[in-house]
């Protein structure tokens, strides 16, 4: 998952907020000297990052990569995912997608202090171009994915890959709609915060 959907799976707090993106910033971070709060929120992304991982339905929607971009489908299904997210928003959560992206975006500034460095300049950086947003056509989650393509520091066949989705979107976008529920449910179920 990406950040639209760690943030949505978080509490309604500046901790749990911090806490749930903190995972993609763990470089240098010694998770024993976080507060108890942005900890559980750490394990809660963990969680949510394992049964991503391990969901035999994603399992085998990375199998159908090429095996030059296999490596990185990880990467593009948590992108996509968010897309889905933001597309299907009103049939997951009740309360509004904007008021709730507007939410996270205010928890998200109000703990830069509990940010290493790293993720409070990319926390600045999504909520000053209003990144959450950004996720509403297949072509933007490609500009994306050749974002990230472009910031891995070795050669890699990364870019375009898109084009292996869009393909294949209508079955991913219903196979999201059946599996994100079913991740809302093991979070809900382990209360890990």
């Amino acid at each position: 998952m990406n950040y639209l959907a760690h943030l949505s799976l978080a509490q309604p707090s500046v901790p749990s907020k911090v806490g749930n993106v903190l995972g993609d910033f763990m470089r240098g971070v010694d998770a024993e000297t976080l507060s108890v709060p942005v900890r559980q929120g750490l394990d809660n992304h963990r969680l949510v990052d394992r049964f991503t991982d391990t969901h035999l339905w994603v399992v085998e929607q990375r199998r159908q990569f090429s095996p030059v971009r296999r490596r990185f489908a990880g990467v593009a299904l948590d992108v996509l995912f968010d897309h889905f997210l933001w597309r299907h928003w009103s049939s997951l959560y009740s309360q509004p997608r904007g008021q709730t992206i507007e939410q996270h975006y205010q928890h998200l500034l109000a703990g830069g202090t509990l940010m290493p460095e790293t993720m409070r300049l990319r926390m600045q950086r999504m909520v000053e171009h209003d990144l959450l947003n950004r996720y509403a056509r297949l072509e933007q989650v490609g500009q994306a994915l050749d974002m990230i393509a472009a910031r891995i520091r070795f050669a890699n066949g990364f870019a375009g890959i898109v084009e292996e989705i869009a393909p294949r979107y209508e079955i991913l976008e219903a196979g999201f709609l059946d599996f994100y529920p079913q991740l809302q449910d093991a979070v809900s179920a382990a209360g890990l915060e």
